[in-house]
């Protein structure tokens, strides 16, 4: 996907494909007011591949922080496409055995 031709819909729709790839959610079941654990019940090794599919597929880095406060699809979405049309990119792949997402699923306490 190119940075600056990269809409909304598409970055929801690559989401949507990677949820689908990593949890075996039907990517259209997959919408933007969704909670990645209260209501798609993603466990924290299934947060860490989404993760790092995302990082891959748009070529960002998603800091542990960041990825704290990506708590629904929409968060995911807009942080995506500011860091695409920032040129926020990543240089290489790299690898997170012990990703920033593995709390996620400890609740929402944080």
């Amino acid at each position: 996907m190119t940075r600056s031709s990269t809409t909304r819909e598409e970055i929801v729709r690559a989401l949507s494909e990677i949820l689908r790839d990593v949890t075996d959610i039907p990517s259209a079941r997959v919408d933007e007011d969704q909670a990645f654990v209260a209501d798609l019940e993603l466990d924290s090794l299934r947060m860490v591949q989404i993760v790092v599919a995302a990082e891959d597929r748009f070529g960002v880095t998603i800091s542990e922080e960041k990825a704290w406060e990506l708590r629904t699809v929409a968060d995911a979405v807009s942080w995506i496409q500011d860091a695409l049309e920032s040129g926020a990119t990543h240089e290489g792949h790299h690898s997170r055995a012990t990703g920033p997402a593995m709390s996620l699923t400890n609740g929402d306490d944080r």
